[in-house]
C-alpha cells in the first residue's frame, strides 16, 4: 500500500506540474513588414536597407513576440488606393503607403499609452530607403546603437526591443497548444490515477474482509 501510495502521488505531481502554464519569454519591439496583395510578409531586411518601390505598402506593429513567426501583423487600413490614392504621381518621386500600429495597451511599456494607429502616404526620391519615407512622415523617430528601430513618432518614450519575461501572448490570445485543449497524455494520466485509486481501495476492502 506504501509503494502504490507514493506511485500515486509521484503520478499525480507530475501531472500537476504537466498542465501548469509555461511561463514564455517574449519582447517588445517594432516589428516590420512587406504588403503583397491582401497579405501581410514579415519584413526579410531592415528599413535602413529597405528600397520600396512606387506604390508599395509597408507597415509596422508594435507589439510583444517571441519571434517573427509569433509576431503579430499591422491593423487596419492596408490599401496603397485608399493611403495614397489622393496623391498625384510626380516625375522624379516615389509613393509608398505606410501602415503604422502603437499595439494595444497590453503590450505598452509601464506608464505608456499607445497612440492610435495611423498610414502615411510618403513621397519621397526614388532610392529612398522605408527608414527615410518613415522619417518624412512620423518623426521622431528613434534608434539603438546597433540601428534596431526603437521608436516611431516618439513611442514609445524609453525602451528598445527588451525582453518580457512570462508574457510572451496578450491576454486572451490562444496559442496553438491552448488551441488543442487538453493533451492525451493529461487523459491518460488521469486515467491511470483512477486505476490506481479503485485497485488500492478493492485491495483494502478484501483484506478487511479476510480479517
Amino acid at each position: 500500500m506504501i509503494r502504490r501510495a507514493a506511485l500515486l502521488a509521484l503520478l499525480t505531481g507530475l501531472l500537476l506540474a504537466g498542465v501548469s502554464p509555461a511561463r514564455a519569454a517574449g519582447y517588445r519591439y517594432w516589428s516590420f513588414w512587406d504588403r503583397t496583395g491582401t497579405t501581410w510578409t514579415y519584413a526579410t531586411q531592415g528599413p535602413s536597407t529597405a528600397v520600396p518601390s512606387d506604390g508599395d505598402v509597408q507597415g509596422f506593429r508594435f507589439a510583444v513576440s517571441e519571434n517573427s513567426a509569433d509576431a503579430d501583423k499591422p491593423r487596419g487600413t492596408a490599401s496603397f488606393t485608399a493611403i495614397c490614392g489622393d496623391t498625384a504621381a510626380r516625375d522624379g518621386r516615389k509613393r509608398v503607403a505606410l501602415v503604422i500600429d502603437f499595439g494595444t495597451a497590453a503590450d505598452a511599456p509601464s506608464g505608456e499609452e499607445p497612440p492610435s494607429g495611423r498610414t502615411e502616404c510618403a513621397v519621397v526620391p526614388p532610392d529612398a530607403t522605408t527608414a527615410e519615407a518613415l522619417a518624412a512622415t512620423a518623426k521622431p523617430l528613434r534608434y539603438s546603437t546597433d540601428a534596431m528601430l526603437c521608436a516611431i513618432a516618439g513611442y514609445p518614450e524609453a525602451g528598445c526591443g527588451e525582453q518580457v519575461t512570462g508574457k510572451g501572448r496578450q491576454p486572451g490570445k490562444k496559442t496553438a497548444a491552448s488551441d488543442r485543449g487538453p493533451s492525451v497524455g493529461l487523459f491518460a494520466g488521469l486515467a491511470a490515477i483512477a486505476v490506481l485509486g479503485a485497485a488500492a481501495v478493492w485491495r483494502s476492502r478484501r483484506r478487511r474482509n479476510a480479517a
